[in-house]
């Protein structure tokens, strides 16, 4: 029977080295925040209960991690990993299953890996950690195995000797134990190392003076990337990128470039959809199958229906709804509109606070005017209508099923359905004029000459 479980995240980090005056662990990648990954870890993997270990410096991390569901518990001052992890056990008073620590700052270990660790605490260890073999392992704690590959202890670098420094297996932090027994071992950790501070891979060494088994469980080295700098941060969402095109392109889906196309962390995307280059997604997106998404098009919080065409150079606001075998054209954008199946918006166009009718058609530089500095009103373009070039709808307004509107308008009112609405002064040509306005600012230029 699989035992209960339960997650420690650590998050009180001081993240200086991020220069920035958000915390370190709420910068995103993929467009999410890196705190928010791992508590979405915890959650695949049934933890019964997620414990946010906050510093004092930080009272942001607690707002987001409470936010997110999660306990949360306070480490003042910090002293190291082992003290932050006793910072949550008030938290898990009574807790008789095992518990994982996590790292507030390592988003991208994937679900499946997590099980790793928790199968080998099935299986009997009564320590698991992850480690992994960086092609450089510098100041990585070194994952000291015994001749059954079993794991002795875990030796901090500045710790390590010269042989240990050698081996190439190193901790990714990640540790799992019975909680009851990991407290129990961290009540016996001491500071006497070089930091003078109380380090959780102890309780490794602890575990096996009494005789106990502890795992290693090895990890892809792109999933236990950890973020201290904007540099590391880079390269975590360089790594997500990455996952995320191939991940996409294996469930159907055309990149045309993708090294040059840029996902969110829940981008959706069905088969058959062609994303050409130089594409970038933000958060809540989702495309239907047989969709095409032209190249240098930006979309975010957006829904796109199957055939539908966006771009190139588009631009999808946050609840905008293109509908089935709808056309979005270039230099378009759209912002919390609907735009119904089979319409077309194809230039220098937008569209904002509108529902746009099924096969309507909107010229070239048809506007939405949405906003009178204070509040947003709504547009309306009934089914099969037709919006003549560079009119402006000043909403809220409603252009009936099948009306016309004349080029160069500005709709205030509502059109009735299949009428045809001109609003535009008459035109009127003064003879000469141009010539004497010509002759005019030509001698006043020449005075001033």
């Amino acid at each position: 029977m699989t035992a209960k479980r339960a997650a420690i995240i650590l998050a009180a980090g001081q993240g200086t080295r991020m220069k920035s005056k958000t915390v370190k662990v709420l910068h995103a990648v993929g467009g999410r925040p890196m705190l928010d990954w791992v508590v979405d870890l915890s959650a695949q993997v049934g933890a019964e209960k997620t414990v946010t270990v906050w510093g004092a410096h930080s009272p942001a991390v607690r707002v987001a991690a409470e936010a997110a569901g999660t306990l949360t518990a306070l480490q003042d001052p910090p002293q190291g990993t082992g003290h932050a992890v006793q910072a949550a056990q008030a938290a898990l008073e009574g807790f008789q299953g095992h518990a994982v620590i996590l790292y507030a700052d390592t988003p991208l270990i994937r679900e499946q890996t997590l099980e790793r660790v928790f199968e080998a605490l099935d299986a009997g260890a009564s320590v698991a950690v992850l480690g992994f073999e960086p092609s450089d392992p510098a100041a990585y704690g070194r994952l000291i195995t015994n001749a059954a590959g079993g794991l002795d202890r875990i030796v901090e670098a500045k710790d390590a000797s010269r042989e240990e420094l050698a081996v190439g297996l190193v901790n990714s932090g990640v540790l799992a134990a019975p909680a009851p027994l990991l407290f129990d071992l961290l009540s016996e950790v001491t500071n006497e190392n070089a930091n003078g501070e109380y380090y959780l891979t102890d309780v490794v060494g602890l575990a096996r003076a009494r005789g106990l088994d502890a795992a290693v469980v090895v990890a892809p080295s792109d999933e236990v990337l950890g973020v201290n700098s904007r540099l590391d941060l880079a390269a975590a969402e360089a790594a997500f990128q990455s996952r995320k095109r191939e991940e996409m392109m294996a469930a159907g889906v055309t990149l045309q470039d993708p090294q040059s196309v840029h996902f969110a962390w829940d981008t959706s995307i069905e088969r058959d959809v062609v994303i050409e280059p130089h594409v970038v997604f933000g958060p809540g997106v989702t495309i239907a199958e047989d969709a095409r998404i032209r190249a240098f098009s930006h979309l975010e919080g957006a829904r796109v229906g199957s055939g539908a065409v966006v771009g190139p150079y588009a631009r999808l606001r946050p609840a905008a709804e293109i509908g089935e075998g709808a056309k979005i054209g270039n230099f378009v954008e759209v912002k919390k509109a609907q735009i119904g199946p089979g319409a077309k918006v194809n230039h220098l166009s937008y569209v904002g606070d509108a529902d746009i009718g099924a096969s309507a058609n909107l010229g070239a530089g048809t506007i939405t005017c949405n906003y009178d500095g204070f509040d947003k009103y709504r547009t309306v373009v009934g089914e099969g209508a037709f919006i003549g070039s560079n009119t402006a709808l000043v909403a809220p307004v409603t252009v009936g099923a099948g009306a016309f509107t004349g080029s160069g308008g500005v709709i205030t009112r509502d059109v009735p359905a299949d009428a045809l609405a001109l609003a535009r002064a008459e035109q009127s040509n003064k003879e000469g004029w141009a010539e004497r306005f010509r002759t005019v600012k030509t001698a006043r230029k020449s005075k001033k000459d």
